[in-house]
């Protein structure tokens, strides 16, 4: 799946902040500054109109990093900030806070440029713009972005710009509508998907040669890995940047369990004496073809169970209506391919079920998306548990993922209802 698709899902789907465990590391260029980190949004030097959007937005308190790096970027004199974070962290309402701060209503000119990856991440960040900003009535937005088309000669009044860099080149160099000398704050927000994504990279740098020495800019993206500092490092010199430990996706906080069936309808059977044996919240089960993702739901909703089913074919806004259907707990199994192993998290789920295991080309054991698949049960600090439901033939992939992992998968037998019972307890 495309990081770009991956990235807009995670917005649609996230309602609230995600409490991430990483540590934040901050590397100043200046290391003998002092550094300043709040609690609460009311020490932030925050017009009231835009305290008033942070609490329509539903935030009560700032994330970790929201704590760090909104002082840093409301701070006179300016700061050039890179900032890796995750969605869900409230990266997004901390530079459109930013955005709102710097922007003059009082002046009718752009001041303020934000640039997406893609159209529908834009306009997702305009709906954050447009929530944090309702009550700040004279500052206004405008869409850089396929589709708008707006006339050469158009002045344009709107105070803040959101675009893809494309439409945007278009703009400043083509149409000559958008006059770059006098943005006071730049933002490239999803950096790494530019780096990912042919073109953008180049016409991102070629929108920021264009800005004045004095821009403020404010780079964001949810890996900090070398492309993505090399990148940084010809937009931002000697920036502050704060980042995140990296996680480790790790089993040691995930019990690991495996059964062994004839045939896919004993595998079916199985599953449905696990399921029937725990009391489970919400379970996501994961399949390898599409075909059998089908199936299995297929015969789950004839048996009466509140199946979803996430597959590839799925639009990016169908993907993210699925998930967060399953997440406000309208469905209690969400059945998935390969598609949703990593990159989702749903808070709330702490069992997995492998109905088959993940395999490679080769018929060898695909480990990294075995990890990924059952790392969704221990998110967030959270013990997990997964189960694979596999085929006699399959049991040897058991044995290889064991000794990669270095670790213990039991097996269970999935007619023995007191040991799924005991388990459950």
């Amino acid at each position: 799946v495309p990081l770009a698709e991956l990235s807009l899902m995670n917005k649609l789907i996230h309602t609230s902040l995600v409490e991430s465990q990483q540590h934040v590391e901050i590397l100043q260029r200046d290391p003998s500054s002092p550094l300043f980190s709040i609690k609460t949004f009311e020490e932030l030097p925050l017009k009231k109109e835009l305290l008033q959007g942070v609490y329509m937005m539903g935030f009560n308190r700032p994330s970790k990093i929201q704590e760090q790096a909104l002082p840093l970027m409301l701070a006179y004199p300016p700061q050039n900030l890179i900032a890796q974070s995750q969605s869900g962290t409230g990266k997004t309402a901390a530079f459109v806070l930013a955005m709102l701060s710097r922007a003059s209503a009082n002046e009718k000119y752009p001041q303020c440029l934000c640039l997406a990856p893609t159209y529908e991440l834009a306009l997702q960040i305009g709906q954050v713009v447009r929530t944090i900003g309702k009550f700040c009535t004279d500052v206004k937005v405008n869409y850089a972005v396929r589709g708008n088309r707006v006339l050469k000669g158009t002045v344009l009044e709107e105070q803040i710009i959101i675009g893809t860099p494309g439409t945007t080149l278009d703009w400043c160099f083509k149409q000559r509508i958008l006059d770059l000398t006098k943005i006071s704050l730049f933002v490239l927000d999803e950096a790494d998907i530019m780096i990912d994504t042919q073109g953008l990279s180049c016409q991102s740098i070629r929108i920021h040669r264009a800005l004045p020495k004095s821009c403020q800019v404010l780079l964001f993206s949810a890996t900090y890995k070398e492309p993505v500092r090399a990148f940084a490092e010809r937009i931002i010199p000697d920036p502050i940047v704060i980042k995140l430990r990296e996680e480790e996706l790790t089993l040691s906080n995930i019990r690991q369990y495996f059964m062994v069936c004839q045939s896919s309808d004993e595998q079916y059977r199985a599953l449905c004496n696990l399921y029937g044996s725990f009391t489970i919240g919400q379970v996501m089960i994961f399949c390898q073809t599409r075909k059998l993702a089908d199936w299995l739901a297929g015969k789950m909703s004839r048996d009466g169970h509140q199946v979803a089913i996430l597959t590839a074919e799925l639009t990016v806004v169908q993907r993210a209506s699925v998930i967060q259907r399953f997440r406000e707990g309208k469905e209690k199994v969400l059945i998935a391919t390969n598609v949703c192993a990593r990159g989702i998290d749903v808070q709330q789920v702490t069992t997995v079920v492998n109905f088959g295991l993940p395999m490679d080309q080769d018929g060898e054991p695909d480990f990294e998306t075995y990890l990924h698949r059952i790392g969704r049960a221990g998110r967030f600090g959270h013990r997990g548990i997964a189960f694979s439901v596999v085929e006699r033939g399959a049991v040897r992939l058991v044995h290889k993922i064991e000794e990669y992992f270095q670790t213990t998968i039991k097996q269970l037998d999935p007619y023995d209802m007191d040991e799924l019972e005991k388990l459950a307890a």
